[in-house]
């Protein structure tokens, strides 16, 4: 992997994940230092996610953690409804079953449990899913919208808390979409993908708050 892609795929997980917080301030030493590469290929990871819009360039302050606004939301799941809902539909049509009975069964048993480690592995399952559906679309278009606009969705989703009792409920969605196209039927995948997205965001927008240091 070039300095540049490492550079970038760390910082750009740091944010995510709120460890690097709206507003700090991208040093170019400091990272560099921290990230164990050299300032030039820092300067192109920070031009991305400037570019992805999860940093913007302050005068006299340099790359910062861009802010994270719910004032948006309404527009991102408008097109993250769009994209998703199509593409389950797609899959349902094109993927293997087998795959996704397996993934059925497992998001059946996921998000049972409220400690950190157990709501990390949901999310690693769902991103999963994700990713399975992105293969049996096979549309490089919509993949790469969708992943754009997943990093956005995904820092917006930490403010609402993590709720154990909403990943839950999210589980069994995801075993819901995950079964509609292992039954190889457009239209339920398409409506469960539907009815997951509406949940999502009333959840986010009743739960969402400022986000405590932990």
């Amino acid at each position: 992997m070039r300095a540049s892609d490492k550079a970038y795929e760390e910082l750009r997980t740091d944010i995510v994940e709120w460890r690097l917080r709206p507003g700090a301030v991208l040093g170019e030493v400091e990272q560099a230092e921290r990230l164990g590469v050299s300032r030039t290929p820092l300067r192109e990871a920070l031009a991305r996610l400037v570019a992805d819009g999860l940093a913007v360039q302050q005068r006299g302050r340099g790359a910062v953690v861009s802010d994270v606004s719910l004032e948006h939301i309404d527009d991102l799941f408008a097109l993250r409804r769009a994209l998703e809902i199509e593409s389950a539909r797609i899959a349902a049509r094109r993927a293997d079953p087998a795959v996704f009975t397996d993934l059925r069964t497992r998001f059946l048993d996921a998000g049972k449990g409220a400690d950190p480690e157990s709501r990390e592995s949901f999310y690693h399952l769902a991103a999963e899913l994700d990713h399975r559906i992105d293969a049996a679309v096979a549309n490089p278009y919509i993949q790469q919208s969708l992943r754009s606009l997943r990093v956005h969705l995904a820092r917006v989703r930490r403010l609402a808390q993590d709720d154990p009792a909403r990943l839950a409920v999210s589980a069994l969605e995801h075993a819901a979409i995950a079964e509609g196209i292992a039954a190889r039927n457009p239209d339920i995948a398409a409506a469960a993908t539907q009815l997951h997205l509406h949940h999502s965001l009333e959840h986010i927008k009743a739960h969402s708050g400022t986000r405590e240091d932990t």
